[in-house]
């Protein structure tokens, strides 16, 4: 009974320091450690304070109020509070957090211990990945090519097989740098280039397995005849032949059942390799590899969900299905078709790069296939704002049954905004007029942060970039878009993602044209579409006066209501001036979030100088009260402790406030 009644008296000062602690923390503070740290703070104090004084005593005769009026007591349950906000300091600093597609922390609601295991699990793994990167030279070589151009063979071949022996994402990170060519050198484009995957396909058993998992209906009912042999399998998915029972040839494309937790390890491995990578090399740190590696993170856990490819495939199917350039797109058979599986109408053909035998018989005109690839792309950009954006040789065909052009593959996707669309065409226009300022207008409009920028340098350094390719036959577009990644990156500045993704998209674009037709000059034909452009937007009011007219009415009715009631605001106004009551000002504090930020700021340094203080004043009057040799000594130890006490409890409280918002802005 003795032991029971102790118990339920305990568990009384649990509950009151556990609401104490959470009112000296703040707010915000995480249920699951502050339960934690209160728990693992009462049990070890009470221990020490039974295990030193209790046990010597009855304290099982004792009531509550004679314990608690004991001053051991005083210090056992002030030690209890103490113990248990520094235990909650503990795990907020060692916290592990995971990182989301952003790169900024994952919100999630893991359990401290599981996300603890699965930190060490991919300590263990990122472990492995450096000690490959020794064993192949990698890691010395990036100590001596410190500038880019130094050691490119050696380092890039060591790079390579570093990827190619960590396996997974990181082979598809390889290969999906070999793209960026405005950032390594040849060498690297050229070995990353040859990463290949060797992905063992699923077994018959498990594409079985899968259809009757996660087909909405069964299998006999959708199919007549499902090819258990894959026509192509890649590390996210493979791809069958099948014939539905209406007769129509399809392909059915199936998610990897093990992809997800491939996701779940690897990808946050890969942005710590990169942060690694930064740290031994300025060169590598200069081109970004850390935010590179985020933003494949973010592509890969889009294409491991097949909703968005669909959503993308049906959005580019009805774009490219209206316009005046004759491009197929597969069908998706949206009511068999989900996040793991996809039905697709069955186009079949060649790619571009191996179709010469379809070019030949149709007669197909190359020059012109290409015009029409190109033109499609652009008008997307320009017109449309959603772009595929991976159009490599694997992903444009040739059609078998009529020679016409095939886009496949719609799991990377780009999106830009009007202001990007009308800067990517402005971009267009200025290098046909050889306009530097023109140029600088498009280019400021499509990078981030450029408050900061010397407008007159900016533009000397594109009319460096536009004398470099005047008066030639053929302007080399890789090499115009890479010019304007050297200035932009030397301006310490950085284009909108969709829009580095339409630049590099041109890139491939133009590379994958080439392997079918090696004079075809891009940047000229862009050139002609962006004159069509032009004339089609100074003549679009008359060559479609209904759908301008739409246009007008559409902005009249959300302007009108607007507009209507400028008359009275005016006059208010002329009303306040003549009364004295109108003053302008503005200042730091006129933005709310700069005026939260001042004060949180200044709130903080107020209690760290409070904290500070009581503790350098307690510490002050504990030395002077080992002088006085009166009984009034002890009332002035008592003060002293309680002041560091308190310093302690301010300093824990910061302490727990400055690591949350570091992990809140860095993701560390």
């Amino acid at each position: 009974m003795g032991f029971l009644k102790f118990f339920l008296e305990l568990l009384v000062i649990a509950v009151l320091i556990y609401i104490i602690s959470g009112r000296l923390m703040g707010p915000k503070v995480d249920i699951r450690k502050r339960i934690l740290s209160v728990s693992l703070g009462i049990v070890l104090t009470t221990f020490l304070y039974w295990y030193s004084y209790l046990r010597f005593t009855d304290y099982m005769d004792l009531g509550a109020i004679q314990i608690v009026q004991d001053e051991t007591s005083i210090l056992w349950i002030g030690s209890m509070l103490l113990i248990s906000m520094l235990l909650y300091l503990f795990f907020e600093l060692f916290d592990p957090v995971e990182l989301g597609e952003s790169g900024d922390p994952k919100t999630g609601k893991a359990i401290f211990f599981i996300r603890w295991r699965n930190r060490l699990r991919e300590q263990r793994r990122l472990s492995r990945i450096l000690e490959i990167s020794v064993r192949n030279g990698f890691s010395q070589a990036l100590d001596f090519a410190r500038h880019r151009g130094e050691n490119d063979l050696e380092l890039a071949r060591a790079f390579r097989v570093t990827l190619e022996e960590s396996g997974g994402i990181f082979i598809k990170f390889g290969q999906m740098l070999s793209t960026h060519t405005e950032l390594f050198p040849p060498a690297f484009i050229r070995e990353l280039g040859s990463l290949q995957q060797n992905v063992k396909p699923l077994t018959s058993e498990q594409v079985q397995r899968l259809l009757n998992e996660k087909l909405p209906y069964r299998i006999q009912d959708v199919f007549a005849e499902v090819d258990k042999e894959p026509i192509a399998a890649g590390s996210i998915g493979q791809v069958h032949k099948a014939l539905l029972r209406n007769g129509d040839e399809v392909v059915v494309k199936l998610l990897r059942p093990d992809i997800r937790s491939i996701m779940r390890d690897d990808l946050n491995l890969l942005v710590a390799f990169t942060e690694w990578l930064s740290v031994k090399s300025a060169w590598i740190n200069s081109i970004g590899i850390r935010d590179l590696a985020i933003g494949f993170a973010s592509n890969m856990r889009e294409e491991v969900n097949f909703n968005i490819e669909i959503r993308n495939t049906v959005q580019l199917g009805n774009i490219i299905g209206k316009s005046e350039y004759d491009i197929k797109v597969p069908k998706v058979y949206t009511e068999f078709s989900n996040d793991k599986i996809i039905v697709l109408e069955y186009l079949e053909g060649k790619s571009i790069a191996k179709g010469q035998e379809l070019f030949d018989r149709y007669q197909v005109d190359r020059s012109e296939f290409a015009r029409t690839i190109l033109f499609s792309y652009l008008e997307q950009m320009f017109f449309n704002g959603i772009f595929h954006a991976d159009p490599h040789p694997g992903n444009i065909f040739i059609d078998r049954m009529d020679g016409s052009p095939i886009i496949l593959d719609f799991g990377a996707v780009g999106r830009l905004s009007d202001e990007q669309q009308k800067a990517l065409n402005l971009f267009v226009i200025g290098i046909q007029q050889n306009d530097a300022e023109v140029m600088a207008d498009a280019v400021m409009a499509l990078v981030q942060d450029t408050h900061s920028i010397d407008r007159k340098k900016f533009e000397y350094a594109i009319g460096q970039s536009l004398m470099r390719i005047s008066y030639i036959d053929k302007i080399p577009t890789r090499e115009l878009i890479h010019s304007m990644f050297d200035i932009v990156r030397d301006f310490g500045l950085k284009f909108y993602p969709p829009v580095g993704t339409a630049l590099r998209a041109l890139i491939v674009l133009d590379s994958t044209i080439h392997t079918m037709d090696p004079n075809f000059d891009m940047f000229r034909e862009s050139k002609t579409f962006a004159k069509k452009y032009k004339a089609s937007y100074l003549f679009k009011p008359f060559t479609q006066p209904s759908a301008t007219k739409e246009k007008l009415e559409e902005e009249l009715a959300v302007w009108l209501p607007e507009l209507m009631k400028v008359p009275k605001r005016l006059d208010r106004l002329v009303q306040r001036v003549e009364s004295g009551k109108v003053i302008l000002h503005h200042d730091v504090f006129s933005d709310k979030h700069n005026s939260m930020f001042v004060t949180q700021l200044f709130s903080r340094f107020v209690l760290l100088m409070t904290g500070i203080t009581f503790g350098l004043v307690s510490a002050a009057l504990l030395a002077i009260a080992q002088f006085i040799d009166t009984a009034y000594a002890v009332y002035l130890n008592i003060a002293s402790y309680a002041g560091l006490f308190l310093s302690v409890v301010l300093l824990v409280r910061l302490s727990i406030q400055a690591i949350r918002d570091m992990k809140r802005t860095s993701g560390l």
